[in-house]
């Protein structure tokens, strides 16, 4: 008699909710990773860095930019032991952070000032290192008003077909080394007129374009100077933006309230 061999005994079938339980698992892990190490969403919650950021504003932030810390990982999870794979930023990098004190909320500025760097403001001029940062006067900054765009009673204006609009004084600032980019003056605040800042090694100095209203390195009793390790990333690419008078229940408001002219803006 030929001898058969002997089935290997079969596996038992998982059940669906086990299925459905393993494929929402690795979901999480792909996500955390993903999320962690290489690209995050963040959503602009306030105008500090207007004309750059806009309220409603949808961006990507690369997180392999400046090193991994704790703040790399959702909900600042322990599991990284201080900053690996470190990596300064450079002058001019808008960064999203984690804003001292407490480190529990996320925060976009400019990186201004490096370890050693000497920075003061005089009349609303930045000086770095003793000397002034070239500051020109260009075309007011426009912004239609929509509930993602409030304006001052003191900059509304209309434009010519009618609509309420904001326009702000802007200017140019380049830091050393060429770096360009926009800021608003809109007159005198106690943040155009400091002491001199000298920043700690292993930290940056942190500011807003929206200068007359930005809480940053300027105010020791906001968050002063910016722990590198409180780093998470370098902001990259707009994906979205609305100026608010969307709901999102009501998906036929979407296309009227996005800004589909931000969508794409690199930064």
């Amino acid at each position: 008699m030929a001898l058969r061999p002997a089935r290997a005994p079969r596996r038992p079938r998982r059940s669906e909710w086990q299925e459905t339980l393993i494929f929402l698992v690795k979901l999480v892990a792909i996500v955390f990773v993903v999320r962690s190490f290489l690209v995050s969403p963040f959503v602009i919650p306030s105008g500090s860095m207007l004309p750059r950021t806009l309220i409603g504003d949808y961006l990507f932030v690369t997180k392999w930019n400046y090193g991994y810390s704790r703040h790399s990982l959702p909900f600042s999870l322990p599991l990284i032991p201080g900053r690996i794979f470190a990596s300064t930023p450079a002058r001019g990098d808008v960064v999203v952070f984690k804003a001292p004190p407490t480190s529990d909320e996320d925060w976009i500025k400019r990186v201004i000032g490096l370890p050693g760097d000497t920075i003061q403001m005089r009349g609303g001029t930045l000086f770095l290192n003793g000397r002034a940062v070239p500051k020109q006067r260009v075309a007011d900054f426009v912004l239609p008003v929509s509930p993602n765009s409030p304006c001052d009673p003191y900059f509304r204006d209309r434009a010519a077909d009618g609509t309420p609009i904001c326009r702000y004084p802007q200017f140019e600032e380049t830091l050393p080394g060429g770096v360009r980019y926009r800021i608003l003056d809109q007159g005198f605040s106690v943040g155009d007129d400091t002491g001199i800042y000298r920043v700690p090694a292993g930290h940056v100095f942190m500011m807003g374009d929206n200068r007359d209203d930005s809480k940053d390195s300027r105010f020791p009793d906001s968050i002063g100077y910016v722990p590198m390790t409180n780093l998470e990333g370098k902001a990259v690419v707009n994906f979205w933006s609305t100026d608010g008078n969307a709901a999102w229940l009501k998906p036929w408001t979407w296309p009227g309230a996005t800004r589909w002219g931000r969508i794409g803006e690199l930064y």
